[in-house]
């Protein structure tokens, strides 16, 4: 039986056809050189560790979303230190866990592991829930979060589909370089579902085996194959690794709106480490630059007036990356403040939220 978005995989009940035993004998096999595989080569990173709650799982998972596990670590330690609980999270300054976020990128995640924080302490219990529905409830938790917890930290009889994970079955078991799609389908989740050992404690080892495997050897680019383990049953190396022949296309970074964004965001986040109030900028005379809220149709927000601020025109400054359009500066500053991740303090400063 096939797991839907919102429910787990029961055991097998009915015969098996032949086709399914054939698979289910080379699961059996790449388990065994998976588990094998992992006794020598498994990361040894804290958010793994036996004794982590299924809080501290649920950050690392949210950070490690398009981030590699090196950048994520000394952040998660960190955040484990000052807020190992949901409410402890939840009584954190927007502002705090901001800065604390550091250069992981994709900054919302921060504001958005802090309103789950806040919903969480708000429940009776004030602890992660341990179903899959209530978790796809929070706020910034889709279903790959969700059946990462339920596999890891509640062995739950359930697929996780990250990308290694996913080129790793793709490559095994249907031969192909890597998914054609961006996002599991449904050929891909109903075969993930019949790959899954019987237990959930035996799925957890396999979902986190296969996790590693792609992450460090069955790469997306130059793939160990030499030294792999269980290139006898992996299909795409017997058929002679054919590649795909459309390439996706890598996200640029240079000149967007996300590098604009994330200086930025920066500019505040070192105001704050080396406790400097202000700064400002010779052209904060513009309209725009001034944040007239005419100009502009933001309404100051108040903040602490302590908190370090910039004026618009500063960020305007920073925001403007050589050979960018004449818009987008502006338009950067007026996305973060509509994404809540700057406030205004009077009509021309700026500052993170509180």
């Amino acid at each position: 039986m096939s797991s839907s978005s919102s429910g787990a995989v029961r055991g097998e009940s009915a015969p098996a056809s032949s086709a399914s035993t054939t698979r289910q004998a080379k699961r059996n096999e790449v388990l065994i050189g998976l588990v094998n595989w992992m006794k020598k080569n498994k990361r040894e990173l804290p958010m793994r560790a036996e004794d982590v709650t299924p809080w501290g799982t649920l950050v690392g998972e949210v950070m490690s979303q398009q981030t590699p596990m090196p950048r994520v670590q000394p952040i998660w330690s960190r955040w484990m230190q000052l807020w190992p609980t949901p409410a402890a999270l939840a009584a954190a300054p927007a502002s705090r866990v901001l800065v604390e976020w550091g250069r992981l990128g994709y900054p919302s995640r921060a504001l958005r592991l802090r309103e789950c924080a806040i919903v969480i302490s708000e429940r009776p219990g004030g602890q992660v829930p341990a179903d899959f529905e209530s978790l796809c409830s929070l706020p910034g938790i889709g279903p790959y979060t969700a059946s990462a917890l339920m596999s890891f930290q509640f062995h739950e009889r359930r697929a996780v589909l990250d990308t290694n994970i996913r080129r790793v079955i793709a490559r095994i078991f249907s031969g192909i370089e890597r998914p054609a799609s961006s996002s599991p389908t449904r050929v891909e989740r109903e075969l993930a579902d019949s790959l899954l050992p019987s237990s959930g404690a035996e799925c957890a080892t396999w979902n986190l085996a296969l996790m590693e495997f792609g992450a460090i050897s069955c790469t997306s680019k130059n793939p160990a194959c030499d030294t792999c383990p269980l290139v006898a049953e992996c299909a795409w190396f017997v058929a002679g690794r054919p590649m795909v022949e459309v390439k996706r296309k890598s996200q640029a970074w240079a000149g967007t709106d996300r590098q604009a964004r994330g200086r930025v965001v920066q500019l505040l986040r070192d105001l704050h480490v080396s406790g400097d109030s202000s700064a400002s900028s010779a052209s904060s005379d513009s309209p725009v630059a001034s944040g007239d809220s005419s100009a502009t149709g933001n309404v100051p927000s108040p903040i602490d007036e302590a908190a370090p601020t910039v004026s618009y025109s500063a960020a305007l400054e920073v925001a403007t990356l050589p050979g960018s359009d004449l818009d987008q500066a502006p338009r950067v500053i007026e996305g973060l403040l509509a994404d809540g991740l700057l406030v205004r303090v009077g009509e021309d400063r700026l500052a993170l939220p509180r």
